[in-house]
């Protein structure tokens, strides 16, 4: 039966898929202590097409971005369940870390990365309050626009 967490998603229409696996030479989440660091994950719905593709600022507007980072951020809680089986095991959303493909002059990376901040606040309330970084970059894999990390804390 799925904990209160993945109901409060489920509430929303979000059921987590399985994770995708690893590109490279990497793996999809590493737990130390009562720490859980995910790799950065791609803005792929569950059927591994990308949700947004392009520069934010050029083909990407802000809302389709936002988009994207939600997905991302769907994504970054499947690698969570993989890893503890029960996301109510998260203590806290710790940081999260996103890069925005963007147009050289597109200053808007933190409006884009709210979909995923307000997903995980969505999930976990008041545990889900993260400090945040938004990079934009020249590129990303697959020419994805948006790709975040997370850091959590488990029980």
């Amino acid at each position: 039966m799925a904990g209160v967490i993945e109901q409060n998603l489920a509430a929303q229409g979000i059921i987590l898929h399985e994770p995708a696996s690893p590109v490279a030479n990497y793996v999809g989440f590493v737990r130390t202590g009562n720490l859980l660091f995910v790799s950065g994950q791609l803005c792929l719905d569950p059927e591994g097409n990308l949700i947004a593709k392009g520069k934010l600022g050029a083909d990407v507007t802000v809302e389709e971005g936002n988009a994207a980072a939600r997905g991302c951020a769907i994504n970054l809680l499947a690698q969570v369940k993989a890893a503890l089986g029960d996301l109510d095991k998260v203590a806290r959303v710790v940081r999260l870390g996103g890069f925005v493909n963007s147009a050289p002059d597109f200053a808007d990376g933190p409006k884009v990365l709210n979909g995923a901040s307000d997903l995980m606040v969505a999930a976990f309330g008041e545990k889900g309050r993260h400090s945040r970084s938004t990079v934009g970059v020249a590129a990303l894999p697959a020419n994805a626009a948006v790709e975040i990390e997370g850091l959590f804390e488990v029980a």
